[in-house]
């Protein structure tokens, strides 16, 4: 096994015989190093992964060497070069069908706004004044049935 390893090049010089055994992260296992390696994060992490954005030309110039590539293996390649999947590439496929340039520019993600209506607006604000006037009209009662009580409790019911 190690014969065969050795003529593959996967067996590291220095390093120790551990068939089987398990070993602490972070601890070499070659002479090179006296202690274990601490493995040191990064504390400036970005809040927020920024989307990708690509532009109309660029999609355009990928589709472009897409269909230039004649040989197995070489849209694989390009893909990986540029660090994009095939389904970026059906997609823009889709959209250059559709209308060229036009489909091809980035759209905002999420629900579209919806345009504001000036009767819907007038119609809410005359609900929010419907309501604050049905709060003065019960108010109004109240105040009306109290002094009806007190003026039967006094005696005085319009008695000149």
């Amino acid at each position: 096994m190690r014969e065969m390893e050795a003529r593959e090049g996967l067996v590291v010089p220095g390093a120790v015989d551990t068939e089987g055994a398990r070993r602490a992260s972070g601890v070499s296992t070659g002479g090179a190093s006296p202690g274990p390696r601490l493995a040191v994060a990064d504390p400036e992490v970005p809040e927020k992964v920024r989307r990708r954005r690509f532009s109309g030309g660029y999609k355009l110039k990928i589709l472009q060497a897409v269909d230039a590539c004649t040989q197995p293996g070489e849209i694989g390649a390009l893909l990986r070069r540029e660090g994009l999947y095939s389904s970026h590439l059906s997609k823009w496929r889709q959209q250059r069908d559709a209308g060229a340039l036009a489909g091809l520019r980035p759209r905002k993600r999420g629900r579209k706004a919806r345009p504001v209506d000036p009767q819907a607006k007038r119609i809410a604000q005359l609900e929010r004044e419907n309501e604050r006037l049905q709060r003065k009209l019960e108010q109004a009662e109240m105040i009306i049935d109290v002094q009806k009580k007190l003026s039967r409790i006094l005696g005085t019911d319009g008695e000149s």
